[in-house]
């Protein structure tokens, strides 16, 4: 069954992601221009949000299956699949296991050109990749970068 679009009525395109990994359904009357950076004929976008996948970890407080969950934001978390909320009361029912998913490192065979140390390919929670020296860190206290600063975020 063709959806069709609320504004103008005409039949909604094909299910497109876009770079940052989101998942979208817009008009066939309209289209988006890379060059001016907006929509062309109607402005009507469905976003899709993607479903809990099953993960085959356990949720270290119950023992129950964990799901992975993509937030309205895009945000990756791992949460107990016991888990749940009551939108009247406003709080969290069953297990409350939450963790969220940052970026994931791994180490490659080529060395930071300024201090000399291995290098990471570090992809972020978005998808997005870099390779960074792995030294680099945060300091969450003092809102600094700590240890080599060489980044080069790669295509």
């Amino acid at each position: 069954m063709n959806e069709m679009c609320p504004k103008c009525g005409a039949p909604l395109g094909e299910i497109t992601e876009t770079k940052t990994g989101k998942s979208l359904q817009r008009c066939s009357k309209g289209s988006w221009n890379p060059q001016t950076r907006q929509n062309e004929g109607c402005d009507f976008v469905k976003w899709i949000t993607p479903e809990p996948k099953e993960l085959d970890e356990k949720c270290p407080k119950c023992g129950a299956p964990l799901m992975l969950t993509v937030t309205r934001f895009g945000k990756k978390m791992k949460k107990c699949s016991k888990g749940g909320w009551d939108a009247a009361a406003k709080k969290a029912t069953g297990c409350d296991f939450v963790e969220w998913i940052n970026g994931t490192s791994e180490p490659l065979e080529e060395k930071c050109p300024e201090c000399g140390e291995n290098l990471v390919l570090y992809t972020t929670a978005a998808g997005k990749k870099m390779k960074k020296c792995s030294t680099a860190g945060w300091d969450k206290a003092t809102r600094t970068a700590t240890g080599c600063k060489y980044v080069q975020w790669l295509k």
